[in-house]
């Protein structure tokens, strides 16, 4: 019997090794983790439970039966992180470069299918040169198996990549299909097709970081919503990413323990300019609204005329989306359009309640606007929002304007409180635009016209750029005391914990994609 216990001593002793000490060694030398640490890293001590820790490949073609590595170069199982049960897939660079084979992909199913039967979030720590091509389509299969699962399990379950390695071909749609992907700067990159494909058909010369790296993902194109300087704060944030969101889709997040004190905050009365058209940041604002230091960005450098985020406010975890006047005076394009219903889709399909914060002149104009889809890319938020059946509070801190009133969750589209503080202008466009069509004729046939326009603007603004009107109208539940922003929200969101909603039967909607 000793042999035989020797015999699996054996066999996990070179699972540990991965594909041996000398790839171990040149995977520190790219200052990265190698699978296994990455795994301990993540996870709380002692938690980790391996599954197929001794799965090979099946493959004999090539010489391939010649090289096989227990684990077929992919860590699966479960643990906690600070107590909560997780499923968690880490591929092996050290072992083929972490390519994807049939029996790879099986592991990673596998572990899909026990975390939506058990309704737990799944990892997948990304590191791999693609599909394994000495098994042609049985490698190309085993990715449309996870594709599938991806779906399967989106809205169901969260589900988070970090690309902390080479991601290429086909192998990018997995993260793309998951709720957050982060990225590890310097050591990562993300595309379709890499750079000598693209020199060969465009004739462009571009770097792998330049074409896919993790800066280039988070700022130009949005595939990366955090990057990490190295793979321990990846993995740190990661943990943290996870503290704001639930289990799964059919209980909320945890709450941590608050005790109510004085929720008044002055530093509120000072943010918003005497000057109507100066900027501000509305960081300001999020930071006097929550509880402190518990404002966990998404998508930072994307799209940054809006702000998207997680957040704490009275130890519960709400989701934050709104404008920023500092970039493109807070105006709504295709970017932050999409940015901000990603989110907010994200929100409401893990029972996470939605705040949103407007000081929105309007949709950003311009032919590259138009000709890009600003039309249905711009529909995608006031779908999202209109759809969403969370709890969801609008505070206007200032500008209101246009459709981007309605689409900034307005209570027209079902948003269930509306707060305005008494600098907000809620209105059809900017009084000067607005005098300068309304009395045209007038303006022009004044002897002068420059007083008229002024009077005019005096006149439309006194008018209607306040919240007043709304108020009267039933469209702000609301005016309120900046000051008073957190104790009115916590209040409400109290209030709103247990709200329902019945939709229609439906098997879904059409979100303009």
């Amino acid at each position: 019997m000793e042999s035989k216990y020797q015999k699996l001593k054996q066999r996990q002793d070179l699972a540990k090794l991965g594909g041996g000490k000398k790839r171990i060694e040149k995977q520190h030398s790219k200052k990265k983790l190698t699978a296994r640490e990455r795994v301990t890293y993540l996870l709380d001590e002692g938690s980790f439970e391996e599954y197929g820790m001794l799965v090979t490949h099946r493959t004999t073609d090539f010489g391939m039966e010649k090289e096989v590595y227990f684990g077929d170069g992919v860590i699966t199982g479960s643990g906690t992180i600070n107590g909560r049960l997780v499923f968690v897939f880490a591929q092996d660079f050290t072992v083929f470069g972490g390519a994807l084979s049939e029996t790879h992909a099986e592991k990673i199913c596998k572990i899909m299918d026990h975390a939506v039967k058990i309704g737990v979030p799944l990892i997948g720590l990304n590191d791999s040169g693609g599909a394994r091509i000495q098994e042609g389509v049985r490698s190309l299969g085993g990715y449309a198996d996870i594709f599938y699962r991806n779906v399967q399990a989106s809205g169901v379950i969260p589900q988070i990549s970090a690309i902390m390695g080479p991601c290429a071909g086909g192998a990018v749609y997995s993260p793309a299909m998951t709720d957050f992907t982060l990225m590890v700067e310097n050591t990562s990159y993300m595309f379709v097709t890499g750079p000598n494909v693209v020199k060969t058909v465009t004739n462009e010369d571009v770097t792998a970081e330049e074409l896919g790296g993790a800066t280039t993902h988070a700022v130009k194109s949005g595939v990366t919503h955090i990057t990490s300087a190295n793979d321990m704060v990846c993995l740190e944030d990661i943990k943290t990413l996870l503290s704001y969101i639930p289990q799964n889709n059919k209980i909320k997040s945890l709450k941590l323990p608050y005790i109510l004190e004085d929720e008044y905050r002055e530093e509120l009365e000072h943010i918003i300019p005497e000057n109507a058209n100066k900027p501000y940041d509305m960081h300001q604002v999020i930071d006097g609204i929550i509880d402190k230091d518990s404002f966990f960005e998404i998508h930072k450098n994307f799209a940054e005329n809006i702000i998207v985020g997680f957040a704490r406010i009275a130890g519960k975890s709400i989701g934050i989306v709104a404008n920023q006047p500092m970039v493109l005076a807070g105006c709504l394009d295709v970017d932050s359009s999409k940015k901000g219903a990603r989110f907010t889709r994200f929100c409401d399909c893990f029972n996470i309640p939605l705040l949103v914060l407007v000081d929105v002149p309007g949709f950003l104009p311009g032919t590259n606007q138009e000709w890009n889809g600003i039309i249905t890319n711009g529909a995608k938020l006031l779908y999202a929002l209109s759809e969403a059946t969370v709890p969801r509070i609008t505070v206007i801190t200032r500008k209101a304007y246009g459709g981007a009133y309605d689409v900034m969750n307005s209570k027209h589209i079902g948003a269930d409180m509306n707060y305005a503080w008494p600098s907000a202008e809620i209105a059809v466009m900017g009084a000067k635009g607005a005098a300068e069509i309304i009395f045209k004729n007038e303006i022009k046939n004044s002897k002068n016209p420059e007083k008229t326009l002024k009077e005019k603007e005096y006149e439309y603004a006194s008018k209607f750029a306040d919240p007043y009107m709304a108020t009267q109208r039933g469209f702000i539940d609301e005016i309120i005391y900046p000051k008073e922003t957190r104790r009115k929200l916590i209040k409400t969101f109290q209030i709103l914990e247990n709200k329902e909603v019945t939709k229609p039967i439906r098997k879904h909607g059409n979100i303009p994609l």
